[in-house]
């Protein structure tokens, strides 16, 4: 058992690395806007959450690389890869691109979401910014991807981590308007997003093009730069399903943070503290699913349902326990932890108890989180598909909405639905991995 949890380690503390250094853009953004006045973070916040059900859409369609690019040298095939990531790139591109323009049209939705007239002043810049962001940070994202099947993930988390020093710097020029820059305030964090976004990805297309270290990869490239039918349909067989599933659950966040809206600024800034706590232990949770998705679908290229399912009870299990551990961090740490974005007392006292929430459902939302992501290593995508409606849609924000706006629980009523939603997810997606390997 230790055995596969290094080797998953070894796989997945890059990948980890990596998701946790973008998930600290976002956390500079509301850090250094925060500083300002709580209404720019709950500005933040809630562009975050329009932005986040498109983005995560995007992202979604790029989870079908990894495994499929592993399934692929399981089964021996070396030029299978690079055709997977070329067609998905045009996939993401167009989708993306699709995505930013709709938002950049539509920004003035920001006025018809019942938040306070001063948020929505302040969102509609910073959203434009955002949208657009999403193009470059897709296509990075299924660079790294292609990366990660072919087990290469300290490179892409190398870039990742270069953009955190880019994103500050550009923000502290454009938010206080620094270096001659003008002071733009929330819009310049938007800024400093996208500058930053398309650095990493031009960074990772020249290693993949020129690197030694992929140069294996890229022998017949002519045949493989085709658009290839058979290479599409398998990024949309599993990148549809994946997506929908990222997409519901983060539509189900960014649905709350709207909610959250409804209760006051000082409640949805609250909102945005916890869930942006509970969003870096999703991060390593992500990392630790993808580490075992890619190990798992190489066990199934090879056709090898022993090892595979060996490898996902350990990774289970390991979920299980870093869930624990983020748990005990934020009912130790729910008074201190939130003053790292704003000082004002009725936010910290709001944000306080919500720390105590989200450290109840950590370890449900790290078990779920694997659960995807071992279940799509051996490209089941449907049902789970199906798991996550159920558990977000069937109960988490039904829950949350009758427990904040009928029983007056206000913002715990929101977040005692995360508790549940997460809870349902959990168990039906581990039973079902559980179920499909012991078949075998």
């Amino acid at each position: 058992m230790w055995g596969e949890v290094r080797q998953t380690l070894k796989l997945g503390w890059p990948i980890i690395l990596g998701n946790l250094s973008q998930m600290v853009l976002g956390i500079i953004d509301s850090a250094m806007v925060g500083a300002i006045h709580s209404s720019q973070l709950a500005a933040a916040s809630f562009v975050n959450n329009i932005i986040t059900l498109p983005l995560i859409l995007g992202i979604g369609l790029t989870m079908a690389i990894s495994p499929l690019v592993a399934n692929a040298l399981g089964e021996g095939d070396t030029d299978k890869p690079l055709r997977i990531l070329y067609n998905g790139m045009w996939i993401l591109g167009l989708a993306s691109f699709a995505m930013a323009l709709a938002l950049h049209l539509g920004a003035g939705i920001v006025y018809h979401m019942g938040q306070d007239r001063i948020v929505a002043d302040l969102s509609g810049p910073y959203l434009k910014w955002m949208a657009w962001g999403m193009i470059p940070m897709s296509l990075f994202m299924a660079m790294k991807q292609f990366a990660d099947g072919l087990g290469k993930t300290r490179l892409p988390m190398y870039l990742a981590v270069l953009s955190i020093p880019i994103n500050v710097l550009v923000n502290y020029a454009f938010i206080f308007g620094k270096w001659g820059a003008p002071r733009m305030e929330l819009e310049g964090a938007g800024v400093g997003t996208l500058v930053s976004r398309l650095v990493i990805m031009a960074g990772i297309a020249i290693l993949i093009l020129k690197g030694k270290e992929f140069t294996p990869y890229r022998q017949h490239l002519r045949e493989q730069l085709q658009f290839r039918a058979d290479r599409m349909r398998d990024v949309f067989r599993i990148g549809i399903p994946s997506s929908l599933q990222y997409g519901m659950e983060s539509a189900s966040f960014a649905l709350s943070g709207i909610m959250a809206g409804w209760l006051g600024y000082i409640q949805q800034a609250a909102h945005q503290i916890a869930l942006g706590y509970a969003s870096i232990t999703f991060m390593v949770s992500l990392g630790i699913s993808a580490a075992g998705s890619i190990r798992v679908a190489f066990a199934h290229g090879r056709r090898d349902w022993k090892q595979a399912r060996h490898i996902g009870t350990t990774t289970l299990a390991m979920a299980g326990t870093y869930g624990l551990a983020c748990a005990l961090a934020f009912i130790a740490g729910r008074h201190q932890l939130p003053l790292l974005f704003n000082d004002e007392a009725p936010v910290l006292e709001f944000a306080a108890m919500l720390m105590v929430l989200a450290a109840i459902f950590q370890i449900s939302d790290s078990v779920q989180a694997v659960g995807v992501g071992l279940l799509r290593g051996i490209q089941d995508v449907r049902i789970p598909t199906a798991f996550v409606a159920l558990a977000y849609w069937g109960i988490g924000i039904p829950v949350g909405y009758a427990l904040a706006f009928e029983a007056g629980w206000d913002i715990a009523g929101i977040w005692t639905g995360f508790v549940c939603g997460l809870s349902a997810s959990a168990v039906l997606l581990g039973f079902r991995f559980l179920r499909l390997t012991g078949k075998h």
